[in-house]
């Protein structure tokens, strides 16, 4: 079998783009490291900037603070169920209003389309946001976290374009001559057809899910309810007020290392489950986000 000769020409260009390529990719990768290492490493020498490429005093002092705190556990175990619990739901909600999207035979859908995506730019605000969870009887229960922000309108524009490449009307027509309700034809055909942009969907919703704070800190009151993101806010900032309260220059610094120590390990506490998540939903998630692209 015959081999195309390359020319210098393509030589140099696969020269220049796996350089360019090789260095945004050490931009990205070096943060990711430099925060490991540095929460393994000595606080002295992080803090006086000897560490760059290795660690160096290394010492799991940051990680042994952060997990004697009993709170980071019950933190660990609310951020997985609402993680888990709200992209599953977020999913499904999104799949059965999305697919409907998809069907021209849809009466309605551009008004529906519409009135989506006028939500993408609008809100009612915080103020009357929080009024309305607290007249539903939501503040301070674990469905707040969940129920709150169930569907995201740009994953339901992703979800509708993708069905409507993937899932023609011819199919679902030959389903019904066979007898094939809507709802079976849903169930036995669209979720099976729609693996790759599912995974996209629980990517993007599940990584909501986990890096949120923000809805607990405003409608929980109740510690046992609160997420890891929330806990590991107050840990931290539990460390770096311990600087300011006290008069003892040696004592302050002292906890100023300390606090310097603890963020670090907090961001990799915080990180790691998703960064080990991302790999099993790559191959999914590459084809769902360009299948799923928005077309003009």
């Amino acid at each position: 079998m015959k081999t195309i000769k390359r020319s210098k020409e393509d030589l140099v260009f696969d020269i220049i783009n796996y350089s360019v390529l090789g260095f945004f990719l050490l931009i990205v990768l070096y943060p990711l490291y430099f925060v490991f290492i540095a929460s393994i490493s000595s606080p002295n020498d992080v803090v006086s900037g000897n560490v760059i490429m290795l660690p160096k005093g290394i010492t799991l002092e940051g990680y042994e603070r952060i997990f004697k705190d009993t709170r980071i556990w019950t933190g660990y175990g609310n951020t997985i169920l609402y993680t888990v619990v709200g992209t599953t739901l977020n999913v499904i909600l999104t799949m059965m209003i999305g697919f409907p999207l998809s069907r021209k035979y849809f009466s309605g859908r551009k008004v529906i389309m519409i009135v989506l995506m006028i939500t993408m730019y609008f809100s009612g605000g915080l103020i009357p946001h929080y009024l309305l969870v607290k007249s539903l009887g939501l503040r301070d229960t674990a469905m707040a976290m969940v129920i709150l922000g169930a569907v995201g309108v740009f994953n339901i524009i992703i979800t509708r374009s993708f069905l409507e490449s993937n899932i023609s009307e011819e199919i679902e027509q030959a389903a019904a001559i066979d007898g094939c309700s809507p709802f079976r034809f849903f169930i036995s055909m669209v979720l099976p057809l729609s693996k790759s942009v599912m995974a996209v969907l629980a990517l993007y919703y599940g990584v909501g899910h986990w890096n949120d704070y923000f809805k607990a800190m405003i409608f929980l009151n109740s510690s046992e309810k609160f997420p890891l993101q929330l806990i590991l806010r107050s840990i931290l900032i539990q460390s770096q007020n311990l600087t300011t309260m006290t008069d003892d220059i040696t004592q302050a610094e002292e906890a100023r290392i300390i606090a310097e120590q603890i963020k670090y390990g907090v961001i990799i506490i915080a990180s790691v489950p998703m960064l080990f998540l991302y790999p099993f939903l790559q191959r999914y998630f590459i084809k769902g986000v360009m299948v799923g692209s928005i077309k003009g």
